[in-house]
């Protein structure tokens, strides 16, 4: 059976979810999503593993109060109460520069990383992410508090992919992205004052020196798969897998597949 709880951390207190047993594996979500982005993967992934996941701060049901903190240090206090020494850490998109940043800071808890659509903190794309305007837009939405158009807007981007059409996607997919996407909007959480790596990875990513796998969706934002394309090429041995026909949400899109590619770089790290 599983477990759930809350780790408490100076201002907030991080709700997480652990099931399985073996090395540890440690999920990251999206920002349009919460730890339930994971659910269909961690039964895959917990008869040879422990799988831990949690919601970062400003999502799920996660609290946190105003203060400044940071998401590094909030990941590894998931894993020390997890009993985890080091752990294969797995970021999705937001989770994934996270992600990264934690293996760049605390490089003696981590056995792997592995990227899926995910930037770099401190790179600025030469591609523009997102279209002209889109991202003002957003901005006016948020202020008059218009989630539901900031909503589409977001699930068009990010679940769609650009350019694409609407039905591209299982309709059951898109709509529970929108679902964690409006219910988060409209919980208005606090997230608090995250500070930044500094240096940022962009300086350092040489300094990574475990396994590391980039997955990248084909019909995914410019942007940031230039962020991933980079990634890949300057951390010694990195792997990229390309998913042609999926956009951001590669994980949802393709669960099966996403499974048995994690599982068979898993196995890899801990033969």
């Amino acid at each position: 059976m599983g477990e759930s709880g809350f780790v408490e951390v100076p201002g907030g207190s991080l709700y997480y979810e652990a099931a399985g047993s073996g090395p540890a594996v440690l999920l990251v979500h999206a920002g349009v999503a919460n730890l339930r982005m994971w659910d269909p993967l961690v039964p895959l992934l917990s008869d040879r593993y422990r799988v831990i996941r949690y919601d970062t701060r400003g999502f799920g049901m996660t609290e946190s109060e105003h203060v400044e903190f940071s998401n590094r240090d909030d990941l590894v206090a998931v894993l020390d109460d997890g009993g985890a020494e080091t752990a294969t850490v797995v970021g999705a998109s937001r989770g994934g520069i996270i992600a990264l940043d934690s293996v760049i800071e605390y490089p003696a808890r981590f056995d792997a990383l592995v990227v899926v659509g995910g930037g770099v903190s401190g790179f600025e794309p030469s591609t523009a992410v997102g279209e002209p305007g889109m991202w003002e837009e957003a901005e006016r939405m948020w202020e008059a508090h218009e989630w539901e158009g900031l909503c589409d807007l977001e699930t068009r981007w990010w679940v769609d992919g650009p350019g694409q059409p609407t039905d591209r996607v299982d309709p059951a997919v898109r709509e529970i992205v929108h679902g964690w996407i409006l219910s988060n909007y409209r919980a208005e959480k606090v997230e608090g004052i995250p500070k930044p790596l500094q240096p940022p990875a962009f300086e350092r990513l040489e300094e990574v020196a475990v396994p590391t796998l980039v997955m990248m969706g084909g019909l995914d934002d410019p942007g940031t798969n230039e962020a991933c394309r980079l990634l890949a090429s300057r951390v010694a041995g990195a792997t990229t897998i390309v998913y042609d026909g999926a956009a951001h949400m590669m994980t949802l899109e393709h669960p099966g597949r996403f499974a048995d590619d994690l599982l068979a770089f898993l196995d890899a790290v801990h033969a």
